[in-house]
């Protein structure tokens, strides 16, 4: 017995001494090789894949009703679109395309003019302009962007979550929709872009009232200019849900939704399971975390401020805040009241869906294909890449695809037959049986609604530039 412990114990050194003969270079070249291929799995990478394929264009895939007229007249005339996608070759990741966007963006520079718009509750909304003067360099600058008998279209941009107009994203399609000779508005959610939140009435995901309110007031002041809208991740499942809900009766022509997460609950699952998706969720709770600091008196006394304070994700941070605010009886029945799924069947507006399948923060699990594929008003385009909101091009990535698919879109549409017209009904659409739209307010007024702004509420707060 001792002999072959001996034996062993003396094989063991064998190895140890030719382990120790191996230079210290092999080990980490295979250190960083495993490395390589854990980074290159778990950030999806594919490089590898793009490079065998002569990093060509991925073709975009469309769903759409066999009998729709804005395939026809309008999609299939639009080359970039038809044409597919071809990623940034250093970006050939979702995660590092969408991480990119967010830190850096190459978003081209200029300035917006600022216009402070107060609602019928009080509260206020910054609304920031570019005209194509402000991007071309232009000596003449006009100090009113509202005028009545302008026929120039207007692209009003809806933000994500935590975005506002001072998001790489929004500058890029604000500067290159601005270039083509329209007006741009980034209509900034409540409490963003350095506005105080002046009202009990807080924005969330579902909420379509603001948008509402700013398309009613846009087509008044303009009745002569086009409107169009563009609704970017949490913007697109207001766009769409906005659209939904007042079906026929909306002055929009057109629009366009970017990277939207459909159904909330489902997104909300997503961003919770994986190691990858828990660092976006962590992400965005801080970016809800850092707005609700911004504004802490009203959120101490309305929200369960020390909830706020311990939230580590999105869900978390919907829980002691949009849930008590909206008087929702949980989170996930705020969630099912707000997913714009349930409301793609009446959108009477052509739209355009744009989603990319390898979405870190949108799962590809809640489109709603199949309500989509029944409504002629609707296209929806999926691409194999893209990230989210991201969809670099070109070596230097200083493009986002999307922006120009989506331009080409509205021009398209624009110098169609096939704008939508306002037809007035008496009610909007109502697929549940709550009071959905009242959802953000805290103090309900006597008619158990705040009022969207009406004919007579133009008042000098919203002509005020800055």
């Amino acid at each position: 017995m001792e002999l072959d412990a001996s034996s062993t114990s003396n094989g063991y050194l064998f190895i140890l001494k030719g382990l120790s003969l191996i230079p210290i270079w092999h080990y980490l070249l295979t250190l960083t090789t495993l490395l390589t291929c854990f980074l290159y799995n778990f950030l999806e990478i594919h490089f590898l894949q793009d490079l065998f394929s002569g990093f060509s264009c991925s073709p975009a895939e469309f769903s759409y009703n066999s009998c729709s007229q804005i395939y026809d007249a309008v999609v299939s005339k639009c080359p970039i679109l038809q044409g597919g996608y071809s990623v940034t070759p250093w970006l050939s990741s979702p995660h590092l395309q969408t991480i990119f966007l967010n830190f850096f963006g190459n978003a081209p520079s200029f300035k917006y003019k600022r216009q402070l718009f107060t609602t019928s509750d009080g509260g206020t909304l910054a609304l920031d302009w570019v005209t194509s003067s402000d991007v071309s360099g232009s000596v003449h600058h006009d100090d009113d962007v509202v005028t009545k008998d302008d026929s120039t279209p207007i692209v009003i941009c809806i933000p994500g979550l935590t975005s506002d107009s001072s998001s790489p994203y929004l500058k890029h399609l604000a500067y290159h929709t601005a270039k083509r000779g329209w007006k741009v508005v980034v209509s900034n959610h409540r409490g963003f872009g350095g506005v105080p939140i002046t009202s009990d009435c807080f924005y969330n995901s579902g909420w379509t009232e603001d948008t509402r309110t700013v398309v009613n007031y846009l087509h008044k002041q303009n009745p002569k200019a086009p409107l169009f809208i563009v609704g970017t991740s949490i913007g697109a499942n207001i766009l769409v849900k906005y659209l939904g809900e007042d079906g026929e009766n909306t002055p929009v022509a057109g629009a366009v939704a970017v990277c939207s997460p459909w159904d909330l609950l489902i997104a909300d699952r997503f961003i919770s399971r994986a190691p990858v998706q828990k660092f976006y969720n962590k992400a965005l709770a801080g970016g809800q975390k850092d707005y609700a600091k911004l504004h802490q008196p009203q959120f101490t006394r309305l929200a369960n401020w020390e909830g706020i304070e311990k939230a580590l994700s999105v869900r978390d941070f919907d829980d002691h805040t949009t849930r008590m605010v909206g008087k929702y009886e949980t989170v996930d029945t705020y969630y099912r009241r707000c997913s714009s799924s349930t409301y793609v069947q009446s959108v009477s507006v052509p739209l355009l869906c744009i989603s990319a399948l390898d979405d870190p923060v949108c799962t590809t699990e809640a489109i709603p294909w199949d309500e989509c594929k029944a409504n002629k008003n609707i296209v929806l385009t999926t691409l194999k890449h893209g990230g989210h909101l991201a969809f670099f091009e070109g070596i230097t990535a200083s493009s986002l695809w999307w922006v120009r698919a989506t331009n080409e879109f509205l021009g398209v549409l624009h110098s169609s037959h096939y704008m939508h017209e306002q037809k007035k009904v008496s009610t909007p659409n109502t697929l549940l049986d709550s009071s959905i739209d009242q959802s953000p307010y805290i103090n309900v007024t006597e008619d158990g609604m705040v009022a969207a702004l009406n004919d007579e509420s133009t008042t000098d707060n919203q002509k005020k530039y800055m």
